[in-house]
C-alpha cells in the first residue's frame, strides 16, 4: 500500500496553488517527515512537534481525508 507521504507527493508543485500543494512541498523538504507511515497517529503526533512549516493541522486532516478516500478505502475492497 503506498504510504501517505507518496500519496501526498502527487500534489507537489512548484507554484503551489492551495495549502496541500505547498503542504506536500513543505514535507518534500522535511527529511525527517515518516515517509512510510500509513498511521494517522503517528504522522499527526510528528507534525505536532515538528511541523512548524504546517500552518494548521486542518491541511493535514484535509489531505489526510483524501488519502483515506483515494487509497486506504481502495485497499480495504
Amino acid at each position: 500500500m503506498k504510504s501517505f507521504y507518496h500519496y501526498l507527493m502527487k500534489y507537489r508543485h512548484p507554484k503551489p496553488a492551495d495549502d496541500i500543494s505547498q503542504f506536500a512541498n513543505d514535507a518534500y523538504d522535511d527529511h525527517s517527515f515518516p515517509k512510510s507511515s500509513e498511521d494517522y497517529h503517528e504522522i499527526s503526533s510528528y507534525l505536532e512537534l515538528n511541523g512548524s512549516y504546517l500552518h494548521s493541522l486542518v491541511v493535514f486532516d484535509d489531505a489526510w481525508e483524501l488519502y483515506e478516500t483515494e487509497i486506504l478505502k481502495k485497499a480495504s475492497i
